[in-house]
């Protein structure tokens, strides 16, 4: 774009008058019909508007370009040379086109759904709509396709509504290449140009990275990035540095998930996060209760046991339970697993009790088939916390249906 920009600042001497008011105007039409009824083609009026005025008016002669002559016919059939021995060397190629063509339509895609509320993109059919019309494609000599930003906003501008609208598309094409060549041949350049860009405006969404920047910062950013690098550099390179920004977010967030230390509101079962309520909960000196509100694997076992030790140290020698609220564990990796055998080893050498409470059933089943209910134990395994914290209080034993619910495992019958 700031090429662009700066080769449209150098000739701006060089503007052509009446074809910048032939673009100004047939804007102004597009909008206009649109204001007036929705359902009228403009894109069709505003092209036959501009064949009539440069046929009758021969604006052609003084200097407003036009399509001119189209090549008519369609391509003919043709199989695709099958030379095996230049895989290793279309492979890499044929791998990034895709990625960038799926990544491009399921953007455009995107960005026509929020346009409609009855809409709903489905990301395996795009891909698999894509492969068949490349693969289709390649026996007619086409190019590498996929769903263009202008030519989508274009068929959304015109009223499309379901799949028939690209195989009328593409009928009224091929009908116009075989028979109708000659009746485009007054078509203004600047008409084309116009049409694209009140399509493409209208996908622009100013809305969004407004709320990105009052609520989420770091996702803005990461908007932000992604749109200079596309405007000044190129799709396709700031289509992957989106996706490679994201993963770094994502890797982040996971990475360093929310760790709560709970306290208990008085006189209820319920326990709060400390930091939120600190006014009305209330805490106790021989008593951590934390949650961890993520899967616990390999990226984040250090972080966890890092802001366990934290916590423990916080709360000094007087600390006899630790009670860990798992409802938001899902998962548990073999490397978290181990971790966690040797940070009970190291709470049992100081004389601290683990409980585990709200474990869902992956998680129990985790348990059971690593061998850390074995550590952890049975009899500290609860279904709410409170029911963890009244044990703890009082050392009273579980109902028999506490006792079931809790230790409900696929790895295990219990009885």
């Amino acid at each position: 774009v700031h090429i662009l920009l700066k080769n449209a600042i150098d000739t701006i001497t060089d503007t052509h008058f009446i074809t910048l008011a032939i673009g100004i105007a047939a804007i102004l039409c597009i909008k206009f019909i649109k204001k007036i009824n929705n359902n009228i083609p403009a894109a069709l009026v505003v092209v036959a508007l501009g064949i009539a005025a440069v046929y009758f008016f021969g604006l052609n002669d003084i200097g407003v370009k036009i399509v001119g002559e189209v090549p008519s016919g369609l391509p003919g059939f043709k199989t695709p040379t099958l030379d095996f021995s230049r895989i290793s060397e279309l492979l890499p190629i044929a791998l990034t086109l895709s990625l960038i063509a799926f990544m491009e339509a399921i953007s455009v895609a995107k960005a026509v759904e929020e346009r409609h509320t009855d809409y709903k993109v489905d990301p395996n059919q795009e891909l698999v709509a894509l492969g068949t019309s490349n693969i289709i494609g390649s026996f007619f000599q086409s190019y590498p396709t996929t769903g263009g930003f202008s030519r989508t906003a274009v068929n959304d501008l015109s009223g499309a509504k379901t799949g028939i609208a690209p195989m009328v598309s593409a009928f009224v094409v091929g009908l116009t290449l075989l028979f109708l060549t000659p009746l485009f041949y007054y078509l203004p350049n600047a008409v084309l140009a116009a049409i694209i860009l009140v399509a493409v405006f209208g996908l622009i969404d100013l809305k969004f990275p407004i709320e990105l920047f009052k609520n989420r910062r770091d996702e803005f950013f990461l908007l932000l990035a992604t749109f200079l690098i596309t405007l000044t550099v190129g799709i396709k390179e700031g289509i992957l540095l989106g996706v490679l920004l994201s993963l770094v977010l994502l890797v982040y967030r996971i990475s360093m998930p929310h760790i709560a230390v709970l306290g208990r509101v008085p006189n209820t079962h319920y326990f709060k996060n400390v930091e939120r309520f600190n006014d009305t909960v209330q805490m106790y000196d021989d008593f951590l209760i934390l949650r961890f509100d993520a899967q616990l694997y390999f990226g984040n076992k250090d972080y966890f046991k890092n802001e366990l030790e934290k916590q423990i140290e916080k709360k000094g020698p007087a600390l006899k339970f630790i009670i860990l609220n798992a409802e938001a564990i899902n998962y548990i990796d073999s490397s978290a697993v181990h971790l966690l055998r040797q940070t009970l080893q190291e709470l049992k050498n100081k004389g601290i009790q683990f409980v585990v409470a709200g474990a869902i059933g992956p998680t129990r089943d985790i348990l059971y088939s690593s061998g850390l209910i074995k550590d952890i134990g049975t009899e500290h395994i609860f279904v709410t916390t409170y029911e963890a914290f009244e044990h703890c209080s009082e050392h009273s034993g579980k109902t028999e249906i506490e006792n079931r619910i809790a230790l409900q495992s696929k790895k295990a019958s219990i009885t």
